[in-house]
């Protein structure tokens, strides 16, 4: 490949040799790479393919946002997430990708979603009351289970039931642990193929596509007005008036529920561990939400909108443990920038988590410091914080997962306090950042 700037380059006799690590891990592989070989190093494929990795801000923001039509989403998302999702926002491109945006995004603008926090609420509620106190809990299957319903709620009201609910959320994190084998070894690709491996997660998938028909049918033939996610897509027109058509309809409510309580849960789970280790920001968090819930007065969402503490916490919590740690693109014509020369067709990842510990771009980047993320800071990081994506791909639910977030938080705060179990916190790098071993201990919080 010829370029003005050469890229470092790492083998593939490299790669191989770290391969079972990189099965299980593969952010140290990464990390030892930059570390080395600076914000941006191609890894040699084979057959003179090449993957661009990079932690470089600059590059990214000028890839997700202003250059963006240029790059693509890879064939990771395009093509292995899609057979098992379909061609849903986060895996179609083009032309339908436009065409969905345009029809769904008013569904998630503050003033739709306001109908929907008082269940978001509820629902949040019903589940804390789950948690059992003065013993070691990982909280993780909590907050799964937490944001699959509020996704449920969300989107059907109470259309499912909770036997469809226990197989959709099954066959969800059965088929990403899936796509994690299919992508961390390719080279068993003629296994799984050859002997059915994929074919019967396929057929799970499309027992989770039934199950959705069949909700959406009862929705269709259903009198009443719920004012859900499920009611404002199927209200919602394209340009010529026509409506969503069935197979579209079940393809965007998989995507909503993958990305929309996989993250979440993770999100919860790390920000809940961060906060038993700082327990001053427990009890400010706390304070800030009892004065504005105190006259019982407000509503959900100005509550929602009034908790900046508990904002900050979240959104450096996403700083230090971004659910999405990689992001991929492929460029469509040769690009430059910065000195490099790109030929049309490579594939970029960008390490997210990476960026959002860059030292040159963060003070003490390690550190848990909510308050970098205050009013009058905040938008010095725009450039470089990446939490949910940038640009016109961003995550089409990122209101809608802070808002969760923070109502979540602020109301564990209210009745718990947390307490550490461990010294570390764990990570499991799956198709998002999950965490591992999420142990803490709740205690009853005393007003």
């Amino acid at each position: 490949m010829s370029s003005s700037k050469q890229i470092p380059e790492v083998s593939t006799f490299t790669f191989l040799r770290q391969a079972i690590k990189i099965l299980n891990n593969p952010l140290p592989f990464h990390h030892k790479n930059f570390e080395r070989y600076g914000d941006i190093f191609k890894l040699n494929i084979g057959f003179g393919n090449y993957a661009f990795f990079s932690r470089d801000a600059e590059l990214a923001e000028y890839v997700f946002q202003k250059n963006w039509k240029n790059y693509t989403k890879s064939a990771i998302q395009t093509e292995d997430l899609a057979k098992y999702l379909g061609k849903g926002l986060l895996t179609s491109e083009g032309e339908l990708w436009k065409k969905q945006r345009k029809l769904i995004q008013p569904a998630f603008h503050k003033k739709h979603l306001e109908h929907l926090m008082t269940t978001i609420k509820e629902t949040i509620v019903a589940e804390l009351s789950t948690i059992k106190i003065n013993t070691d809990v990982d909280v993780l299957p909590i907050f799964s289970n937490l944001a699959f319903k509020v996704v449920v709620k969300s989107l059907f009201s109470n259309a499912a039931t909770n036997a469809e609910i226990k197989i959709l959320q099954e066959v969800t994190e059965e088929n990403q642990l899936m796509l994690v084998k299919e992508l961390r070894q390719p080279y068993l690709k003629w296994y799984f193929q050859s002997f059915g491996v994929i074919d019967k997660h396929l057929a799970r998938s499309k027992e989770s596509r039934a199950i959705l028909q069949a909700i959406i049918e009862r929705r269709q033939h259903s009198a009443t007005k719920y004012y859900d996610l499920l009611d404002m897509l199927l209200e919602a027109r394209y340009d010529d008036g026509s409506s969503m058509g069935m197979e579209q309809l079940i393809d965007e409510i998989l995507v909503l529920f993958v990305a929309g309580h996989e993250t979440t849960a993770n999100s919860l789970s790390f920000t809940v561990q961060l906060l038993a280790h700082h327990t001053e920001w427990q009890e400010k968090v706390r304070t800030q939400y009892q004065s504005i819930v105190s006259d019982g007065k407000t509503d959900t969402m100005t509550t929602i909108l009034q908790s900046q503490l508990a904002k900050q916490v979240i959104e450096e919590s996403l700083r230090l443990y971004p659910p999405a740690y990689f992001m991929d693109r492929v460029n469509i014509e040769d690009d430059e920038f910065k000195g490099y020369h790109f030929k049309k067709g490579s594939s970029f990842l960008f390490s997210i988590l990476e960026i959002h510990k860059h030292k040159e771009l963060w003070e003490q980047p390690d550190d848990f410091n909510p308050d970098r993320f205050s009013p009058e800071k905040a938008k010095t990081y725009s450039s470089h914080y990446f939490p949910f994506g940038a640009g016109p791909r961003k995550c089409i639910g990122n209101n809608f997962a802070i808002f969760e977030m923070i109502l979540a938080i602020s109301e564990i705060l209210l009745k718990f306090n947390i307490l550490p179990v461990k010294e570390t916190i764990d990570i499991n790098p799956l198709i998002t950042l999950k965490p591992k071993n999420a142990i803490v201990r709740f205690e009853n919080h005393s007003l």
